[in-house]
Protein backbone atom coordinates (compact mmCIF):
# COMPACT_ATOMS: atom_id res chain seq x y z
CA UNK A 1 0.00 0.00 0.00
CA UNK A 2 1.17 3.56 -1.07
CA UNK A 3 2.27 5.49 2.28
CA UNK A 4 2.94 9.58 2.06
CA UNK A 5 5.27 10.62 4.51
CA UNK A 6 4.37 14.29 5.90
CA UNK A 7 7.78 15.44 7.09
CA UNK A 8 7.62 16.99 10.74
CA UNK A 9 10.17 19.37 10.99
CA UNK A 10 8.49 21.51 13.96
CA UNK A 11 6.75 23.90 12.20
CA UNK A 12 3.96 24.12 10.16
CA UNK A 13 0.32 23.16 10.15
CA UNK A 14 1.17 19.33 9.75
CA UNK A 15 -2.53 18.07 11.18
CA UNK A 16 -4.51 19.60 9.07
CA UNK A 17 -2.73 18.57 5.58
CA UNK A 18 -2.96 14.42 7.57
CA UNK A 19 -6.29 15.25 8.14
CA UNK A 20 -6.85 16.83 4.09
CA UNK A 21 -5.01 13.52 2.64
CA UNK A 22 -6.72 10.94 5.19
CA UNK A 23 -10.39 12.76 3.93
CA UNK A 24 -9.35 11.46 0.26
CA UNK A 25 -8.49 8.21 1.47
CA UNK A 26 -4.23 8.54 1.59
CA UNK A 27 -2.62 6.92 4.42
CA UNK A 28 -0.68 9.64 5.29
CA UNK A 29 2.17 9.82 8.63
CA UNK A 30 3.63 12.64 10.29
CA UNK A 31 7.12 11.71 10.36
CA UNK A 32 10.78 12.93 11.34
CA UNK A 33 11.68 9.72 10.85
CA UNK A 34 14.50 8.91 8.08
CA UNK A 35 13.50 5.50 7.04
CA UNK A 36 9.89 6.58 6.97
CA UNK A 37 10.53 9.57 4.54
CA UNK A 38 12.71 7.36 2.17
CA UNK A 39 10.18 4.48 2.28
CA UNK A 40 7.05 6.53 1.51
CA UNK A 41 5.73 6.84 -1.91
CA UNK A 42 4.87 10.32 -1.95
CA UNK A 43 6.97 13.09 0.32
CA UNK A 44 5.65 15.94 1.68
CA UNK A 45 7.29 19.14 2.72
CA UNK A 46 4.67 21.74 4.34
CA UNK A 47 5.52 24.62 6.07
CA UNK A 48 4.19 27.76 8.00
CA UNK A 49 6.69 30.29 9.64
CA UNK A 50 9.90 31.96 8.74
CA UNK A 51 12.36 30.57 6.23
CA UNK A 52 15.41 31.17 8.37
CA UNK A 53 13.79 28.88 10.94
CA UNK A 54 12.34 26.82 9.22
CA UNK A 55 16.00 25.58 7.66
CA UNK A 56 17.70 25.37 11.24
CA UNK A 57 15.01 22.90 12.16
CA UNK A 58 15.17 20.63 8.92
CA UNK A 59 19.42 20.92 9.75
CA UNK A 60 18.65 20.54 13.19
CA UNK A 61 16.27 17.30 13.19
CA UNK A 62 18.66 16.20 10.09
CA UNK A 63 15.96 16.27 7.33
CA UNK A 64 18.00 18.22 5.17
CA UNK A 65 19.78 14.99 3.69
CA UNK A 66 16.61 12.62 3.60
CA UNK A 67 14.48 15.58 1.30
CA UNK A 68 17.50 15.70 -1.00
CA UNK A 69 17.21 11.64 -0.97
CA UNK A 70 13.40 12.08 -1.64
CA UNK A 71 13.73 14.59 -4.44
CA UNK A 72 16.11 12.75 -6.06
CA UNK A 73 14.90 8.94 -6.12
CA UNK A 74 12.31 11.09 -8.71
CA UNK A 75 9.08 9.77 -5.97
CA UNK A 76 6.38 12.30 -6.13
CA UNK A 77 7.12 15.05 -3.71
CA UNK A 78 4.92 18.01 -2.61
CA UNK A 79 6.02 21.69 -1.02
CA UNK A 80 3.47 23.34 0.31
CA UNK A 81 3.65 27.37 1.14
CA UNK A 82 7.10 27.78 3.23
CA UNK A 83 7.39 23.89 2.04
CA UNK A 84 7.95 25.83 -1.70
CA UNK A 85 10.06 28.81 -0.63
CA UNK A 86 12.46 26.55 0.81
CA UNK A 87 13.77 23.91 -2.15
CA UNK A 88 15.10 27.75 -3.59
CA UNK A 89 18.29 29.29 -3.34
CA UNK A 90 17.74 31.62 -1.27
CA UNK A 91 15.58 34.58 1.00
CA UNK A 92 15.44 37.67 1.57
CA UNK A 93 13.47 37.12 4.85
CA UNK A 94 14.99 38.71 7.65
CA UNK A 95 18.18 38.92 6.13
CA UNK A 96 19.93 36.44 3.78
CA UNK A 97 19.41 32.45 4.17
CA UNK A 98 20.56 29.53 2.20
CA UNK A 99 17.88 27.58 1.08
CA UNK A 100 17.68 23.54 -0.21
CA UNK A 101 18.71 24.77 -3.83
CA UNK A 102 16.53 22.57 -5.76
CA UNK A 103 15.09 25.48 -7.54
CA UNK A 104 17.39 28.27 -8.92
CA UNK A 105 16.21 31.52 -7.65
CA UNK A 106 15.29 33.59 -4.36
CA UNK A 107 12.55 34.23 -2.30
CA UNK A 108 11.31 37.94 -2.66
CA UNK A 109 9.29 39.47 0.06
CA UNK A 110 6.12 41.26 -1.18
CA UNK A 111 6.30 45.48 -1.61
CA UNK A 112 4.32 47.29 1.21
CA UNK A 113 1.76 49.30 1.00
CA UNK A 114 1.61 48.42 -3.20
CA UNK A 115 -1.65 48.87 -4.87
CA UNK A 116 -3.25 46.56 -6.63
CA UNK A 117 -2.15 45.86 -10.64
CA UNK A 118 -5.90 45.19 -11.82
CA UNK A 119 -7.05 49.36 -10.26
CA UNK A 120 -9.00 51.42 -13.24
CA UNK A 121 -7.86 54.36 -11.26
CA UNK A 122 -4.39 55.62 -10.91
CA UNK A 123 -5.33 57.27 -7.82
CA UNK A 124 -6.74 54.80 -5.84
CA UNK A 125 -6.25 54.34 -2.21
CA UNK A 126 -6.63 50.83 -1.92
CA UNK A 127 -3.68 49.42 -0.93
CA UNK A 128 -3.00 45.87 -0.53
CA UNK A 129 -1.94 44.73 2.63
CA UNK A 130 1.07 42.43 3.43
CA UNK A 131 1.22 39.78 4.31
CA UNK A 132 -1.14 38.09 1.04
CA UNK A 133 -4.26 36.63 3.20
CA UNK A 134 -6.90 34.80 1.76
CA UNK A 135 -8.62 33.79 -1.63
CA UNK A 136 -6.90 34.74 -4.63
CA UNK A 137 -7.22 33.11 -8.44
CA UNK A 138 -4.50 31.04 -10.09
CA UNK A 139 -4.01 30.98 -13.92
CA UNK A 140 -2.03 28.25 -15.13
CA UNK A 141 0.77 29.17 -17.62
CA UNK A 142 1.90 25.29 -17.75
CA UNK A 143 -0.79 22.76 -16.24
CA UNK A 144 0.67 20.12 -13.70
CA UNK A 145 -1.14 17.23 -13.12
CA UNK A 146 -1.89 18.14 -9.66
CA UNK A 147 -4.06 20.70 -11.50
CA UNK A 148 -6.49 17.69 -13.18
CA UNK A 149 -10.11 18.78 -12.85
CA UNK A 150 -8.96 22.29 -11.67
CA UNK A 151 -9.50 25.32 -14.14
CA UNK A 152 -7.35 28.35 -14.83
CA UNK A 153 -9.12 30.93 -12.60
CA UNK A 154 -9.73 28.46 -9.51
CA UNK A 155 -9.88 30.54 -6.44
CA UNK A 156 -6.92 28.96 -3.72
CA UNK A 157 -6.19 30.12 -0.32
CA UNK A 158 -3.11 32.31 0.44
CA UNK A 159 -1.16 33.54 3.78
CA UNK A 160 2.28 34.65 2.93
CA UNK A 161 4.46 37.77 2.68
CA UNK A 162 6.92 36.14 0.32
CA UNK A 163 7.10 34.98 -3.08
CA UNK A 164 9.22 32.86 -4.79
CA UNK A 165 11.10 34.55 -8.12
CA UNK A 166 12.72 31.35 -10.27
CA UNK A 167 15.90 32.10 -12.54
CA UNK A 168 14.46 29.47 -14.98
CA UNK A 169 10.22 30.72 -15.96
CA UNK A 170 9.95 26.88 -17.50
CA UNK A 171 9.33 26.02 -13.85
CA UNK A 172 6.22 27.84 -13.36
CA UNK A 173 2.79 26.13 -13.17
CA UNK A 174 0.82 28.91 -11.91
CA UNK A 175 0.77 32.63 -11.48
CA UNK A 176 -1.53 34.77 -9.23
CA UNK A 177 -1.70 38.53 -9.05
CA UNK A 178 -1.58 40.55 -6.09
CA UNK A 179 -0.27 44.08 -6.96
CA UNK A 180 1.78 42.26 -8.88
CA UNK A 181 2.17 38.93 -10.79
CA UNK A 182 3.98 36.04 -8.65
CA UNK A 183 4.66 32.72 -9.29
CA UNK A 184 2.27 30.72 -6.84
CA UNK A 185 3.13 27.01 -8.00
CA UNK A 186 6.44 25.04 -10.16
CA UNK A 187 6.55 21.92 -11.49
CA UNK A 188 9.59 19.93 -12.05
CA UNK A 189 10.09 17.03 -12.79
CA UNK A 190 8.44 14.49 -9.83
CA UNK A 191 8.65 18.17 -8.19
CA UNK A 192 5.14 19.96 -7.46
CA UNK A 193 5.31 22.97 -5.03
CA UNK A 194 2.50 25.95 -4.25
CA UNK A 195 2.42 29.01 -2.02
CA UNK A 196 -1.20 28.48 -1.86
CA UNK A 197 -2.60 26.30 1.44
CA UNK A 198 -4.25 22.83 -1.09
CA UNK A 199 -5.57 21.84 2.66
CA UNK A 200 -7.25 25.01 3.28
CA UNK A 201 -8.91 25.42 -0.10
CA UNK A 202 -12.20 23.41 0.32
CA UNK A 203 -13.17 21.27 -2.51
CA UNK A 204 -10.54 22.18 -5.23
CA UNK A 205 -7.79 21.91 -2.76
CA UNK A 206 -9.21 18.03 -2.08
CA UNK A 207 -8.96 17.59 -5.68
CA UNK A 208 -5.32 18.86 -5.79
CA UNK A 209 -4.03 16.43 -3.03
CA UNK A 210 -5.77 13.41 -4.47
CA UNK A 211 -4.23 14.12 -7.56
CA UNK A 212 -0.88 14.41 -5.70
CA UNK A 213 -1.97 11.02 -3.93
CA UNK A 214 -2.43 9.25 -7.16
CA UNK A 215 0.55 10.64 -8.86
CA UNK A 216 3.32 8.39 -10.32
Amino acid sequence: MEMIAIIDYGMGNLRSVQKAFEAVGCDARVTRARQTILDASHVVLPGVGAFGDCMANLDRFDLITPVRQAISSGRPFLGICLGLQVLFTESEEFGTHAGLGIVPGKVRRFPIGHSSANSQDPMATSRLKVPHMGWNAIHMTRPAPMFAGIGTGTYVYFVHSYYVHPDDPRVVSTQSDYGISFTSSIWHDNVFACQFHPEKSQDLGLRLIRNFGQWK
